[in-house]
């Protein structure tokens, strides 16, 4: 399946986006003041140890104190790890390694165990190992890419290597060049750790590369055709990262010149407001409402206006119709994990389906779709209660996240109090001022939808509440109110 990038580069953010046979299948967002830090080494010390959660509080320098569990230590991840307590010591000085950016009000999760990604390696400097990528499948392939890497090694190498799925067909020589850079960043951190320039804890040993440096390492494969660059800055930096790095994709990177935007010319701007949508609109009449919590995703899949195509009231067109949904539903779901980055828990809810069968070719047409994923994805099947059950790996913020924020009307609720709701409090609340102030008025200040309902609909309760205290109640519309919003001013 053919691939481009398209990369949108501003002063302020990076956007990237991964059309497949045209379609958009990913959206990447990264801002300049708030890149994310996913593999970035720092330099941190140990500021709280928990032992009630095994765990401990780092200082590395960001808004939040990050959190390493003693499961991600290096050296104690097999077997039974010892107590956190007999690890670490407040005060001391720890070299860690970013494995997922602060999400929400939770600040980073962090591990001992460095990892350095190449485009073709993984450089584990702590483990003389080499492992090769599950998605290399030949058994007699991973291990002649074990051997071959085993004699490019160096001898006095003490560290390992992941081999990545990108380095099945590479030359002796690309796998050569990325050993050679990776030992050579190592070597430049520790540089760094053991105090080369009076570096104190917190410090950042390493940043991780730009979003667009990243697409270029991680994402773009053989069937990556044309990387489509809107800055001619950026075109440059990128096309001297690849001749540097990865010489054999820099021939596909191109500048884009064109006056109209570039995210507008490909629809990716249109795209983008409907991955930020709640529902989701199926070819066939259906759709899909997607609520992103807290503890995780839940995607609801609905009939809609798609009534099949046999005799209508007749069963067969009925259980045919919920089949075809949710076949057209998985592939889109698949999708829009991918657009909006969702992670953590997800939970779908399909239509019911009465046969078994039925429900095997939906989960497996689910697991074909989500082959393309680049992200780690373990589906766990139908529950009991008829609920798919699936996590995917999270590391950074959603699309939604990115670009959203709690709405300041609702609350992030996505509900607001009605009109008369807001009007029976103020009634309440004007009821325990008039009893505990002393005032020869009472205004009420509130949203025009509210002050006219007591013009109106309520007119005779405001007037009986006015004759009970004693005094008068006045009403005074502010459009610049939100409808849950009032002040009663004594005068």
């Amino acid at each position: 399946m053919n691939e481009e990038f398209l990369i949108n580069v501003t002063p302020q953010e990076t956007r990237v986006a991964l059309l497949q046979q045209g379609a958009v299948q990913e959206l990447h967002v990264e801002r300049a003041g708030g890149r994310g830090i996913v593999g970035n080494i720092y330099l941190g010390k140990v500021v709280r140890v928990l032992p009630g959660m095994q765990s401990a509080f780092i200082e590395v320098g960001l808004e939040r104190t990050a959190f390493l569990h003693v499961a991600d230590i290096w050296g104690e991840k097999s077997g039974s790890p010892r107590p956190i307590e007999r690890l670490l010591a407040e005060g001391e000085t720890l070299m860690v390694q970013v494995l997922k950016d602060p999400i929400s009000t939770k600040g980073a999760r962090l591990t001992t165990q460095i990892s350095l990604a190449g485009r073709l390696l993984v450089y584990l400097p702590q483990e003389k190992h080499i492992g090769i990528s599950q998605k290399i499948g030949d058994e007699n392939g991973r291990e002649a890419l074990r051997e071959r890497i085993q004699q490019l090694v160096p001898s006095d190498e003490n560290g390992g290597f992941i081999v990545r799925t990108m380095a099945e067909n590479a030359t002796d020589e690309a796998l050569a060049a990325d050993i050679a850079y990776l030992r050579r960043l190592w070597q430049e951190i520790r540089h760094r750790a053991n105090g080369a320039n009076g570096v104190t804890p917190p410090t950042m040993l390493h940043h991780d590369l730009t979003l667009a440096q990243r697409v270029l390492r991680d994402l773009v494969g053989p069937e990556t055709t044309r990387i489509i660059i809107d800055s001619r800055e950026n075109f440059q930096k990128l096309r001297a990262f690849a001749q540097e790095f990865m010489p054999q994709i820099a021939p596909l990177l191109s500048h884009y010149t064109g006056e109209r935007p570039l995210f507008d010319l490909y629809a990716v701007e249109d795209e983008l407001q409907r991955a930020l949508a709640r529902r989701v609109d199926l070819k066939s009449g259906g759709y899909l409402i997607i609520e992103q919590t807290e503890a995780m995703t839940t995607i609801d899949v609905n009939t809609g206006a798609f009534v099949g195509t046999r005799a209508p009231g007749s069963q067969a067109n009925f259980s045919d119709t919920i089949f075809k949904t949710n076949l057209e539903a998985a592939q889109t779901i698949a999708r829009q994990l991918r657009l909006r980055n969702l992670g953590g828990i997800i939970i779908v809810d399909f239509i019911d389906m009465d046969s078994a069968e039925h429900q095997s070719a939906v989960l497996a047409e689910l697991n074909k779709a989500l082959v393309r994923d680049h992200t780690r994805i373990t589906v766990n099947g139908f529950t009991q209660l008829g609920l798919v059950e699936l996590t995917r790996k999270r590391t950074r913020e959603s699309l939604a996240h990115i670009l959203c924020e709690p709405c300041p009307t609702c609350g992030g609720r996505g509900i607001i109090k009605t009109a008369q709701t807001v009007a029976y409090e103020i009634l309440r609340e004007l009821l325990r001022e008039a009893r505990q102030f002393e005032a020869r008025e009472l205004r009420v200040l509130a949203a025009p939808a509210v002050t006219d309902l007591f013009h109106d609909e309520e007119s005779q309760a405001l007037a009986m509440l006015s004759d009970f205290i004693g005094r008068p109640i006045s009403m005074q519309a502010e459009p610049s109110y939100s409808q849950e919003q009032f002040d009663i001013v004594l005068m």
